[in-house]
This record gives C-alpha cells, sequence and structure tokens, in this order.
C-alpha cells in the first residue's frame, strides 16, 4: 500500500485501462461483468471504440494526451498496441503496480482448457485449422485472441470443451501466468523491433508462452525452442524434414511427398488445400497441437484436404492464361514475404511495396534470386526495394494495384506465379492489408477484360 493509502486508510480499488479499440471495449466489458472499477486512457482524440465505451459505462472516465498516472490504481491492463515504453507504463512499474494483458485476466478466469498459439507467421492459419479440428471432432470450441474476438469475450459465452488463442509477443510479454492445455510455436524471424527493446526481448516473449504449459509444440528449426520445453514432459516437434517417432514432419515415397507422423505416411502434400511449403509446417504444427488436444487424427486429415486458407494468406485467386495468382498480403515484413517466395515452386513474378518500417530488404533480394521472372513494385518504399532487387532481376514500378497486376500478368510466363507478397506494411496506401488484398483480387479480375 502507498504512503497516500496509509494516511487515509483506503485501498486502491480502480484499473487503468491503456487504448481502446476491439481489446479495450473487450477489457471494459470484462470489467463492468465484474463489477469492477476503471479509469481508461488513449493518446487519440477520436479513439475507436468510444461511443461504444460511453454507451458502456455512461460515467467512465476517459484520460488523454499526456495523462499523469491517477490515484487509487492497482493495477493497469494494457492493449498490445502500446509498447512498454510509454510513460503510464514507466510510472505504473515505478509505483510496483502489475502491469497486465487482457490474456492473464482470461487465464486467471477460463474454467475450460485453452491451445496457445504464437509465432512469427502463420499463426492465424493455425487457430483456424485448431478450430475446424475441433469441431470435425465434435467439440464445442472458441477461437479468437488476437485473431477474431478479443479472448475476454470469449469469457461471456456458454462455457466450450476447448479454446483455441492466437497470441501475440506484446500480450505474451504483459502475461505473468499462463496455463495452457498445449503451447505452440510456429517459428521466430525478427519483428516488431519498433514496439520491443531488441531482438532478444522479442525471442523471449514467444518463448514465454511454455513457461506453464502441460504440453507443447515446438519448431525442429528452432535450435533453442528444446532447451525452453525442459519443465514438459509432453512435447511433440514438427518441421519439413524426416520426423521422429511421435513427431511430424514430411517424408518421401516414389517422388511423392506426405505429411508423416513418425514413420507413418497421412497425407500427400498434393491434396492439401492450403497453398505452399510453408502451410505444409502449419498443417504438421496443427496436428501436433492437435494429437495433444485429443483430437484424432482422421478428423484433422478430413480438415486439411478441405480448409483452403485465410484470405489474403497465400490465397489462391484464379489461375488465367497458364498463369495462378496468389494473395499474400498479409506478408506484411521481410521474413513472411520470403517464407512466402520459399513455398512457391517455379518462377514468379513479385508483387511487393508500401510502407517498410525501416526494413532491410537484401534478404528478401537472396529468397528471389534465380526464381523471379521480374519484380513489379508500389508504395512508398519502392525505390528501397528496388535496390536490392534490381541486380537480381528486372524491377518495374506500377502506379497503382490495377497497373501492377496488369504489368506482372504481361512479364508471367506458361506456369509462372504472379504473387502478391508485399514485405511492407500496407498504411500508405491501403486502410489494411486486407484492403490491400482486396484491391489485388479486384484487379485479378480485369485481367479477362
Amino acid at each position: 500500500m502507498s504512503k497516500a493509502n496509509k494516511k487515509t486508510g483506503k485501498k486502491s480499488d480502480k484499473n487503468l485501462v491503456l487504448g481502446l479499440g476491439a481489446t479495450g471495449l473487450s477489457i471494459a466489458r470484462y470489467l463492468r461483468r465484474n463489477d469492477q472499477k476503471a479509469v481508461f486512457f488513449d493518446t487519440r482524440d477520436e479513439p475507436p471504440g468510444v461511443a461504444e465505451l460511453d454507451e458502456l459505462w455512461p460515467d467512465a472516465k476517459l484520460l488523454k494526451a499526456e495523462a499523469k498516472l491517477p490515484k487509487k490504481i492497482r493495477r493497469v491492463i494494457v492493449s498490445p498496441g502500446i509498447p512498454d515504453s510509454h510513460p503510464l507504463i514507466e510510472s505504473a512499474r515505478a509505483a510496483k503496480l502489475d502491469v497486465v494483458s487482457d490474456i492473464e485476466l482470461f487465464a486467471q478466469d477460463a474454467t475450460a482448457p485453452f491451445i496457445a498459439v504464437t509465432g512469427s507467421n502463420g499463426k492465424s492459419t493455425v487457430v483456424t485449422l485448431l478450430f475446424h479440428m475441433c469441431r470435425a471432432a465434435d467439440l464445442d470450441v472458441y477461437a479468437g485472441g488476437n485473431l477474431g474476438k478479443p479472448a475476454l469475450d470469449l469469457l461471456e459465452l456458454e462455457q466450450p470443451d476447448i479454446y483455441v488463442l492466437e497470441l501475440s509477443s506484446f500480450q505474451l510479454q504483459r502475461t505473468h501466468k499462463l496455463r495452457a492445455e498445449v503451447a505452440v510455436l510456429l517459428n521466430i524471424t525478427l519483428d516488431h523491433l519498433d514496439w520491443h527493446a531488441d531482438e532478444n526481448e522479442y525471442r523471449e516473449s514467444k518463448y514465454r508462452v511454455f513457461r506453464e504449459a502441460k504440453a507443447a509444440v515446438i519448431n525442429r528449426a528452432d535450435a533453442n525452442a528444446s532447451d525452453c520445453v525442459g519443465n514438459i514432459e509432453n512435447v511433440i516437434s514438427f518441421g519439413l524434414d524426416e520426423p521422429a517417432d511421435g513427431h511430424y514432419g514430411i517424408r518421401a515415397l516414389d517422388g511423392e511427398l506426405y505429411l508423416s507422423r513418425g514413420d507413418t505416411l497421412l497425407l500427400s502434400v498434393r491434396d492439401l488445400a492450403l497453398f505452399g511449403t510453408h502451410n505444409q509446417a502449419n498443417a504438421l504444427a496443427a496436428l501436433a497441437a492437435g494429437e495433444l488436444a485429443g483430437i484424432e487424427i482422421p478428423a484433422m486429415l478430413q480438415v486439411l484436404v478441405e480448409f483452403p486458407g485465410l484470405p489474403h494468406r497465400m490465397q489462391f485467386v484464379d489461375r488465367i492464361a497458364a498463369v495462378d495468382y496468389i494473395n499474400d498480403s498479409k506478408a506484411t515484413n521481410v521474413a513472411a514475404a520470403v517464407a512466402s517466395i520459399a513455398s512457391v515452386d517455379g518462377m514468379l513474378v513479385l508483387l511487393a511495396g508500401g510502407l517498410g518500417k525501416g526494413a532491410d530488404f537484401a534478404d528478401l533480394a537472396t529468397a528471389v534470386d534465380s526464381k523471379m521472372r521480374a519484380a513489379v513494385l508500389i508504395g512508398e518504399d519502392a525505390e528501397m526495394i528496388s535496390d536490392a532487387l534490381d541486380t537480381v532481376m528486372p524491377v518495374y514500378f506500377a502506379t497503382d494495384m490495377i497497373d501492377a497486376v496488369q504489368q506482372a500478368a504481361a512479364y508471367a510466363e506458361s506456369d509462372d506465379t504472379v504473387l502478391l507478397a508485399p514485405a511492407c506494411a500496407s498504411f500508405d496506401q491501403y486502410e489494411n492489408y486486407a484492403a490491400r488484398g482486396d484491391a489485388f483480387v479486384e484487379a485479378v479480375g480485369t485481367i479477362r477484360r
């Protein structure tokens, strides 16, 4: 108890909620349901969700701009987008207040088991696969977190058999106890270094998913992951190499590749509805997590042959004049774009560009070497990407998405792929990556006209 509270005899009893938007509103609903007091903060003049907050909590106090830490605060609950360097968070830690995520509150209150999925890339696809696998096994399941419904809103619904949560590094860093039934770490590539203090902090936030987990899924390509699960008895690995007994990977037979569990061939990769080799890894991770959650393999394989993937994530759009058009607008960083390129067999024309956020595009040049027909670039940082690529392949500039797609169609040859993998954020030209992907799909439709 602070000195001020000792003098008055009053205990700190309010929560400070930093950030509105979808997560902040879900926190407000949670606190209201649990009859807890709160003060809210957002830096924006008209924060998203302020009207909903007024309706939910008519007398809510909303702090703005350079507000100081209010008195009688016992806990600070932070939306994912606010970095730890924010002055209110620094003040809260100096005052020895708990600084937590919405996931911390969810983990405290959830009475059904949950699968926690994190990683730099592939989280949404794996969470969605697991959701459908659970349903195929006749389990009542809810999915949410960083994808779809905020986690705390799931607690308003009737208790399911299991939850599946997508978790960001931001959420994990502020979660103290996470007793996941199954913890899944798909991969770690450098990202969000404008939020995290450094690379080590980003990595440690991802490995945080394992600390209290009952069972774990790790990627064999991550040499450090096995060191982080020493406290967990039940661990299954996945990878694109041949798997040991009880683990998941890829095996070849008579020139054909199969998803495999140990020596057991499960499904030809040609029968996967998902496109690309990185989605083979996503499928293997989902199989491993599903096994640990008690789902029978036939139910999981049924989903893998039927689920075509999420929009804007290696989404097959069309095949026109023997050329495939693939929308991976969600590839908003260099590592994701490199994974997209690596997952395509044969030659391709790359559509890239946008807001690079200070990224180094050298890895993109390495990835495209020898398999690129050309690159068509758009957006604010097109010149930066061109500087990295123009010694490797022909590079062209486009004024907008329709121009880019029509140029790509002209440069592509039979059996090539035109791939939208921007390696950049979208905010210089579009509201979000989905709007950019929709523009690509619409532009592909103009080729036939």
